[in-house]
């Protein structure tokens, strides 16, 4: 019953912020060479904007959580920027330090020449106001719970919409669990739906973008989330699976 709960609000959570952050149709033309690194609240609202953000300009970034309660990452966040306020984005790139969803979201549009959706006036205030129902109806992804700390940052295949995914980005925030967040936006409308629905309607080729070709090349098929652990040798599809295995391995 807990799981089906689970997936259901995390879809309607989806439905409420109008499944922003699903596609990258028009990704960033630059890439940047290290890491974006994004200090995060699963689910804070402003968070969330940021996020769907980075996966329409199909941008990677270093999530280190930040929940509350939480002291793995919070005492370099507010080192960094001065206070502890979320989402803050730090650019190693050039040095840019940000709060704000609106600043940061025109930041990484115009740093790497992309093209966000629209991040102002009404629609922001849409947007915005989505993103709060969405927490509302989900409200997990928000307090630390204790963890044991990896040594190396995992890595996930996900976007920001996925409901599965959702589940498995909560559960990293509440350990307080860094990870690379690999964003698999859908690249085509022939990327739409459940992968065996998709495959067997529109028999497209699955890697039809950066980190989709990656996750192919790497399983053989493109389905998320997808968690690589390089502190174990762990990889493994299924949010249930994943999940399961983030609480035995890290949880304390």
């Amino acid at each position: 019953m807990r799981r089906s709960f689970d997936v259901a609000t995390s879809v309607l959570a989806s439905s409420a912020a109008l499944w922003r952050g699903t596609d990258s149709f028009r990704p960033a033309r630059r890439q940047p060479e290290q890491l974006l690194r994004l200090y995060d609240m699963e689910g804070c609202p402003y968070c969330r904007l940021v996020r769907e953000t980075l996966t329409e300009l199909d941008l990677d970034a270093l999530i280190q959580p930040c929940p509350k309660g939480g002291t793995r990452f919070r005492p370099t966040a507010k080192l960094l920027g001065g206070k502890t306020q979320f989402p803050f984005l730090h650019d190693p790139n050039t040095g840019a330090r940000l709060y704000e969803s609106q600043d940061i979201a025109d930041y990484l549009a115009r740093t790497y020449d992309g093209r966000a959706r629209a991040n102002h006036g009404l629609p922001r205030i849409l947007n915005l106001a989505g993103s709060m129902l969405a927490s509302g109806i989900r409200p997990r992804g928000l307090r630390a719970r204790p963890s044991r700390a990896p040594e190396q940052p995992l890595e996930l295949y996900s976007f920001e919409s996925s409901p599965y995914s959702r589940l498995v980005r909560e559960a990293l925030c509440e350990l307080e669990l860094p990870y690379v967040l690999r964003n698999t936006g859908k690249s085509r409308w022939t990327d739409m739906g459940p992968p065996l629905f998709r495959d067997r309607l529109f028999k497209a080729p699955a890697d039809t973008g950066r980190n989709r070709k990656a996750l192919h090349d790497r399983s053989g098929r493109v389905q998320l989330p997808y968690l690589i652990d390089p502190n174990t040798g762990t990889e493994m599809f299924e949010s249930a699976d994943i999940i399961a295995y983030l609480e035995r391995t890290y949880a304390a």
